[in-house]
């Protein structure tokens, strides 16, 4: 591998193409490649992120970089560990985020993969991260911290980098703020410069998720249940831990209020499409019954069935980013966690359980599901991140 030689995800926004710019006047050998990972245009909003024009775009930026430019057609892969990761998930009643799962298994897997076999010895991408390093030679370690500019801070997404992924990586824009992103590709010129920010899922372009899921689902119709707010709530028997179990809902516990076409296309927290009026306060989904195909609403989004003060993750399913952080020595950690992008840090407490991580809140949480994942901090490094099974 050649030392200086980067591969530079293009992905045709303001971001990645300033990342490259970067890495070139620092003196970098830097090759531009753009990932298809999409052929199935039905349910993407083509007017606003078809893959078509974002792979033009990047090209473009190539060209005025003077850098060579590729392009990878990895849809195969994405099908089978993304997009089948994302309808099991949604199939089973949980939450998924294949945006994480992507720059874990494409991203940084595939893509780094493909890097090094064009000879570089990094992979660099448009995240606003940071990558610290410590230690010498075999000793060396890896450490991923918050973007600089707090309110596009993209550490989250890259929650379930390993060591070896984060060795090569590099984040050209990570100290910057996103005005200064914009500067820069306005002072050098590149076609990106005004672009908007694409808010799709990762490589494909924006796309209606009821469309895609209603594709990929079959419909069922179901109950809507609509659950008061001063009903008891029934905690289900949990042998792990009583603090962390999940709270349910049976039907007689509140009225029947409509029909829905399938518990598997809603989630915990979820206003619109529900399609039932005549209320005074906005209805909210609080639980779904895969099982049953039963969906459980509260009226007003300060219903109590919206929030959670502690969630579970199983041990099989906890990452630790560096291998000698964690509960070894200890059995709580006072951190910082979030289960949500650009969701404020909450102050919380990780207990070690023989079964996996019980994390407190300090303050309850509205909108926890399963699936999602949770994420903790030390001061601004990421230091771990896991999937809730409430």
């Amino acid at each position: 591998m050649i030392k200086n030689r980067v591969v530079v995800g293009l992905s045709g926004g303001v971001d990645s193409s300033v990342a490259a710019y970067l890495l070139k006047e620092e003196g970098y050998e830097v090759i531009g490649l753009f990932m298809k990972n999409w052929h199935d245009d039905s349910v993407t909003i083509s007017k606003e992120c078809p893959w078509l024009d974002d792979s033009n775009d990047a090209m473009l930026v190539a060209q005025q970089l003077n850098i060579p430019f590729h392009v990878i057609d990895l849809s195969k892969e994405y099908k089978t560990r993304i997009v089948d990761y994302m309808i099991g998930e949604y199939a089973r009643g949980r939450t998924p985020n294949p945006d994480i799962v992507c720059n874990r298994e494409i991203k940084f897997d595939l893509f780094q993969f493909i890097a090094k076999k064009l000879g570089a010895e990094y992979l660099a991408t448009g995240h606003y991260a940071r990558k610290l390093e410590t230690g010498v030679e075999a000793g060396k370690k890896y450490h991923l911290l918050a973007g600089k500019d707090l309110n596009k801070d993209q550490s989250y997404f890259l929650c379930q980098l390993n060591q070896d992924q984060l060795a090569s990586a590099i984040f050209p824009i990570g100290e910057l703020q996103k005005s200064e992103v914009r500067s820069l590709a306005k002072k050098a010129k590149l076609s990106t410069a005004n672009k908007k920010d694409s808010q799709g899922l990762c490589f494909i372009g924006k796309v209606h998720l009821p469309d895609f899921l209603k594709q990929r689902l079959s419909a069922k119709k179901g109950r809507v249940i609509e659950i008061p707010r001063e009903a008891p709530i029934y905690k289900v028997e949990d042998k792990k831990n009583e603090s962390h179990s999940p709270y349910s809902y049976t039907a007689d516990m509140g009225i029947e209020i409509g029909q829905h076409e399938g518990a598997h296309f809603y989630t915990i927290g979820q206003r619109r499409g529900l399609d039932i009026g005549g209320f005074s306060k906005p209805l909210f989904v609080i639980a779904t019954d895969i099982t049953n195909n039963i969906i459980y609403t509260g009226m007003g989004d300060d219903h109590p069935g919206l929030f959670r003060s502690s969630l579970f993750v199983r041990a099989s399913d906890v990452h630790w980013l560096v291998n000698d952080i964690g509960l070894q020595n200890t059995k709580s950690l006072k951190l910082r966690a979030r289960f949500r992008y650009r969701q404020p840090l909450e102050p919380c407490t990780i207990y070690k359980h023989e079964e996996g991580l019980i994390i407190q809140f300090e303050q309850p949480q509205r909108g926890i599901a399963t699936g999602q994942f949770v994420v903790w901090y030390d001061g601004d490094e990421l230091i771990g991140s896991g999937v809730i099974d409430l």
